[in-house]
């Protein structure tokens, strides 16, 4: 099935990073590789998407990413402090220029009262410096990762777009 928007968005991002010069690299945990996939999808990508991580569990986000287990146990794998480290961990273990981590509870379990089913944490690093955001998004499983990826690259592309 093709998601007509997803295609334009990464289209538009992908063109924003070919101009601006720069690569990207996705580190995801709720998404799975649905920024990853997106990205590549555009004919060329190689050009602009160094490598993707998918980190599903939080042992992956240590060993792959470098976050931090008392981070993890503390925060919790959907916390700001944890995509931060996800952004800046795919940065250094890659050659990109910039970074996008998500991760979520896409449900339809797993949420609390704290960290409801569609609670989202996202983050955007270069070298100098990285911005995170929480969101919250309505619907079931498919609907709340759709969401989180358009929110991630359009965010991507503004983050891109101050560069």
């Amino acid at each position: 099935m093709q998601d007509k928007r997803l295609e334009q968005l990464a289209d538009e991002t992908g063109r924003l990073l070919s101009w601006k010069r720069l690569t990207m690299t996705a580190a995801e945990s709720c998404t799975g590789g649905w920024v990853a996939k997106v990205m590549t999808d555009v004919p060329g990508s190689s050009a602009w998407f160094e490598r993707g991580f998918v980190t599903y569990s939080n042992q992956s986000k240590i060993g792959m990413l470098g976050v931090r287990a008392d981070t993890l146990e503390y925060f919790g794998a959907v916390s700001e402090q944890v995509v931060l480290q996800m952004a800046q961990g795919a940065l250094l273990r890659s050659r990109a220029d910039v970074s996008v981590a998500i991760s979520g509870i896409a449900g339809p379990g797993g949420g609390s009262q704290h960290k409801p089913v569609g609670t989202v944490w996202m983050a955007w690093a270069d070298g100098k410096g990285a911005a995170a955001e929480r969101c919250w998004f309505a619907g079931d499983r498919g609907q709340v990762r759709r969401q989180a990826v358009i929110h991630a690259l359009q965010q991507l592309a503004a983050f891109c777009a101050e560069k």
